[in-house]
């Protein structure tokens, strides 16, 4: 099945490229060359990408009706700007990715690439395998524990039939095993929607990285229509501190990302999670480490010494999206921050992440050097 973006656009011309390379990504497009008529579809149709040119009228008020759109609230935004306009403004009406004029072939495929691996990861965080499993749930208000079935589970959340005379509220903490596995799965979630007779849908709420590999696994193996991510992307590491990372990236994924990293150097090799805290548009980004245990920093220690000794080494990184943090999430300070209170890098991340791309890289070679002169 294509993935499916809706543009809004009245410039022929960009218009062109974008059907050309979506459609050699696999990916259909609704062209609407009005806000009505977008509006429109946002409230009937599901959209896997929403892709703007602000430079049109009523450019704002479709980017804020996605995220408001209750089927498309989580579609990847894309917002066309001419160099000159601020990026500030498209981000707080809630584009993820930026797309600058004149829009290039070679532009747009690049940016469209790491949106398509997004897109993927949204659609089946979203997608519902039918499936009767038991769930014990434990509400986290009253105390009230029971047991009951699903009728379908997703990456993002599962749907159930409620005990008669129960109430759709509140927060829960559930514990279920997947069919075929051994291990309980633990989660915290909240009510998302409440449908005919007793069904309701629940929402998983900040997930562990472990529950959301092995229930996507599990979900790969057995839905025929999972499409297969796409491979992860090469990128250059500049800066690395135990509590994260910079790295270099021409089509770099928005800030509350979830990515998975893959950093090998001589015989080193190091796997983790993180989130994307700061984003530069056809530059780079800059993760916070989401892994906080003794053995994850350990290994980060070994991995800094060896970079250390070596500094003509340059190691190996491939980056791959997991999908976007919820909204409930993206304001919540992530582990690493009570464990590496002292870690330079995040502190450039937590309070200088407004600044022009150009400050901020400057701010991050003054970190360098003084690194350097404090090493040597």
């Amino acid at each position: 099945m294509d993935l499916k973006a809706l543009l809004l656009c009245s410039d022929e011309k960009i218009v062109r490229v974008l059907r050309r390379t979506l459609g050699d990504l696999d990916v259909s497009v609704e062209h609407c060359t009005g806000p009505e008529a977008a509006l429109r579809f946002l409230t009937r149709e599901r959209f896997e990408a929403i892709i703007v040119d602000c430079a049109g009228p009523g450019s704002a008020a479709v980017l804020r009706g996605a995220r408001t759109a209750p089927c498309n609230k989580r579609a990847v935004a894309v917002a066309i700007l001419d160099p000159e306009v601020g990026l500030r403004s498209a981000f707080e009406l809630g584009a993820h990715f930026i797309l600058y004029k004149p829009v290039s072939a070679e532009r747009a495929k690049s940016s469209f690439r790491a949106a398509r691996a997004l897109m993927k990861k949204e659609r089946r965080r979203n997608a519902r395998l039918a499936v009767r499993i038991p769930v014990e749930m434990a509400s986290q208000e009253s105390g009230a524990r029971f047991k009951i079935n699903t009728t379908d589970l997703g990456e993002g959340g599962l749907a159930v039939s409620l005990p008669r005379r129960s109430k759709a509220h509140g927060r829960w903490r559930l514990s279920f095993t997947l069919p075929g596995s051994t291990t309980a799965l633990e989660v915290e979630a909240e009510f998302a929607w409440e449908g005919n007779g007793a069904q309701v849908g629940l929402r998983f709420q900040n997930p562990s990285a472990a529950f959301t590999r092995e229930l996507g696994e599990w979900i790969s193996r057995n839905s025929p229509d999972v499409e297969k991510d796409d491979p992860p992307v090469s990128c250059q590491l500049t800066d690395l501190s135990l509590g994260g990372c910079y790295l270099n990236i021409s089509s770099p994924f928005p800030v509350s990302t979830r990515v998975t990293l893959s950093m090998r150097a001589a015989d080193l090799e190091l796997k983790t999670e993180g989130v994307v805290r700061v984003m530069h548009p056809e530059l780079g980004m800059g993760v916070e480490f989401t892994q906080t245990t003794p053995e994850h920093r350990s290994f980060l220690e070994k991995f800094l010494q060896v970079l250390t000794e070596n500094r003509d080494m340059l190691p190996e990184l491939m980056v791959e999206p997991e999908g976007l943090e919820t909204d409930a999430s993206q304001n919540v300070t992530s582990p690493a921050a009570s464990v590496y209170e002292e870690d330079a890098l995040l502190g450039l991340f937590r309070n200088q992440a407004a600044l022009p791309a150009d400050s901020f890289l400057s701010e991050l070679r003054k970190q360098r050097g003084m690194a350097a002169t404090a090493s040597a």
